[in-house]
């Protein structure tokens, strides 16, 4: 029996995804053409693959059974095709990477804008989202996280700064009104303007000093999504609604601008920084390989004073 390889492919993202909208995101294709293709298969094979109903896409018996042979096949198949890149002057394809809203907005934009004028022939697939995933199920090639998410059997490559502060500001016209805590738990008489991660996970405020560690749950008037809503919360807290606790970075410009007065510094605490992450148990593709080296030879770049 002749089967369309496509169609095999598509069947796989599908099936890893559990979904057809997230199968395509992770594919690059569209969910209706893999409707169509997982459709097609199913015919070709006279037999069902996928239950699907409004809350989920699951494989059937014999859907299981054949995503358990197919997958490393065509993991293999993968690799075999990835090996005649590596004869290229440049390599080519796509780069599909997972990653913390954080990281997207405070890591990438320094890296991603001069690797693919490095690489033109590489095409760059960037999922931001709040939840740690599985990137090998996903369809990803590699992800980035911090240390304490890492698993063992990966592959983890320092990228972005070394060493991050979460901090802790306010609209100096707030603090005019509400006075400046200079303990942290003092935060728990004031407004705080809060973050949730879509898991439901609502993570206390950390702070250090001298080796002291303290957690503070504070309230306030303001509960956002982590990562899609995380800028409302700054833009409330720019306006005086109360105290926001974020990346260093990420508040730094409203420093600058004095929009945002920074408030219990000594006490921010400092982690290391991300790192980008992939399996070890594959050959690496060569446009992850291109990335990786690329972020090697920007780390060893000194830094413009």
């Amino acid at each position: 029996m002749k089967v369309d390889l496509g169609d095999l492919n598509a069947f796989v993202a599908v099936a890893r995804a559990k979904g057809f909208r997230d199968g395509a995101r992770a594919s690059g294709s569209s969910a209706s053409a893999l409707s169509e293709a997982v459709r097609r298969l199913e015919t070709q094979l006279g037999v069902r693959l996928l239950h699907r109903t409004t809350r989920s896409v699951v494989p059937t018996e014999a859907g299981g059974r054949l995503l358990d042979r197919l997958a490393p096949a065509l993991t293999e198949v993968e690799a075999a095709l990835d090996v005649v890149n590596g004869f290229r002057d440049k390599p080519a394809g796509t780069l599909r990477l997972n990653v913390p809203v954080s990281a997207a907005r405070l890591v990438l934009p320094a890296i991603v804008p001069p690797f693919l004028a490095a690489y033109p022939d590489i095409r760059l697939e960037v999922s931001a989202v709040d939840t740690y995933i599985d990137i090998i199920a996903a369809g990803c090639d590699a992800g980035i996280r911090y240390d304490e998410r890492l698993e063992q059997d990966m592959i983890a490559v320092p990228i972005g700064p070394r060493v991050q502060r979460f901090a802790t500001a306010a609209a100096p016209a707030y603090l005019d009104r509400h006075g400046r805590p200079e303990h942290p738990s003092e935060l728990l008489k004031h407004a705080c303007l809060r973050g949730r991660f879509s898991s439901g996970a609502m993570p206390p405020w950390e702070f250090e000093r001298d080796g002291e560690l303290l957690r503070v749950d504070p309230t306030g008037p303001l509960l956002v999504s982590v990562g899609a809503a995380t800028d409302l919360a700054v833009e409330a807290a720019v306006a005086g609604t109360g105290i926001i606790y974020l990346f260093d970075d990420w508040l730094r410009p409203h420093f600058e601008s004095g929009a945002l007065e920074p408030i219990l510094e000594p006490w921010w605490q400092r982690f290391s920084g991300p790192f980008l992450y992939y399996s070890g148990r594959r050959l690496v593709p060569a446009p992850l390989r291109a990335f990786v080296d690329f972020i090697k030879a920007s780390a060893e770049l000194p830094i413009p004073q």
